[in-house]
């Protein structure tokens, strides 16, 4: 009775073609039970038989519930990463993500600004050559002054700027090799005319000039040239030079020499113009300027010594601010063949 309760309990027995799979298992049939024969055997016998562990259902495509649709925020237009454009000579790298006019148009102003500092340097050299001095009628004229060498320089190292920037824009694209080699060679004298005149000569002069005028102007520029000078050149000429060649070190990077060879030719231009103010005093007895009649001998190869000096270092600082201002100890700027390839 107790076998006969426990093959028809429901609870104890079920058969296994009455076994229903659950949603998401597999479609293939299970393997079929025990009959009703086998089932017949002896309880003991049965117990005994280890029992399979089950298989967990295998989850079916058709039948599992969609997933639920996540709501994604919009996001921006996927933008290309910026290149560092190869700038022409003269002119700043530029950051842009697409080349076209807009990116090339960024290259005028700094143009335009060197044409506008080129006409303010031609227009000081004519009001100042239109004056009627004495000085300017004896021995040596106007160039026996440093302020006149140094405007000199200043207009021929800007208009070599402009024409590098004309050259630079006519010979854009081009792969004419002689155009190139030609390029190449104003913007090595414009970087060492700037690197060994402009900079140091220019700074010189307005920082000696303001110095002793602030000390006593009588010895560098006496109230009488007030009658022949108006204040506004005077500015052109001892002020707004600082400032126009810190503008194009700013703007535009320039490769200077070595240093031993930089240094070499400040020396010799130094050198030179002290030789040719003493020449001048000795053919006309007068000195050029009236701080070297109130001074000694010594005092006056101190005097010549202490600013060959300075213009030297003035020389090292304008390496040092150029290489601060580009970077160049961290920053591999375009070689010639890189930009013209």
């Amino acid at each position: 009775m107790r076998h006969l309760h426990t093959r028809t309990n429901p609870y104890t027995y079920t058969r296994a073609r009455d076994i229903v799979p659950p949603c998401g298992a597999s479609g293939t049939p299970p393997p079929p039970g025990p009959s009703r024969a086998s089932a017949s055997a002896p309880a003991t016998a049965a117990s005994a038989a280890p029992a399979a562990p089950a298989r967990p259902p295998t989850p079916s495509p058709t039948c599992a519930p969609p997933p639920q649709a996540r709501h994604l925020p919009d996001r921006a237009p996927q933008q290309r990463p910026p290149t560092l454009r190869p700038f022409l000579p003269g002119q700043r790298a530029e950051v842009a993500a697409e080349p076209g006019p807009v990116a090339n148009m960024a290259l005028i102003p700094c143009q335009v600004l060197r044409v506008a500092i080129l006409l303010s340097y031609c227009s000081i050299l004519c009001n100042y050559k239109a004056i009627e001095m004495p000085a300017h009628k004896t021995y040596g004229g106007s160039w026996k002054f440093l302020t006149f060498i140094d405007l000199v320089i200043q207009a021929v190292f800007f208009g070599i700027c402009v024409l590098t920037d004309l050259s630079s824009l006519l010979t854009r694209g081009s792969s004419n090799q002689e155009q190139e080699r030609q390029l190449k060679k104003l913007i090595s004298l414009r970087d060492w005319i700037l690197a060994v005149l402009a900079f140091p000569v220019g700074v010189f002069v307005v920082t000696v000039f303001w110095s002793i005028y602030i000390y006593d102007r009588e010895m560098v520029y006496p109230k009488l040239l007030d009658n022949f000078i108006p204040a506004w050149l005077n500015h052109g000429m001892h002020t707004t030079v600082l400032p126009f060649i810190l503008i194009e070190m700013r703007t535009s990077h320039h490769q200077y020499p070595s240093r031993s060879c930089g240094l070499a030719a400040v020396c010799t231009f130094a050198v030179g113009y002290i030789l040719w103010v003493c020449w001048v005093h000795h053919v006309t007895g007068i000195w050029v300027y009236p701080l070297l009649e109130h001074i000694g001998p010594g005092a006056k190869i101190a005097f010549f010594g202490i600013a060959t000096v300075l213009m030297n270092l003035l020389y090292l600082l304008g390496e040092v601010l150029n290489n601060y201002i580009w970077d160049t100890q961290r920053t591999c700027f375009p070689t010639w063949q890189g930009i013209y390839s």
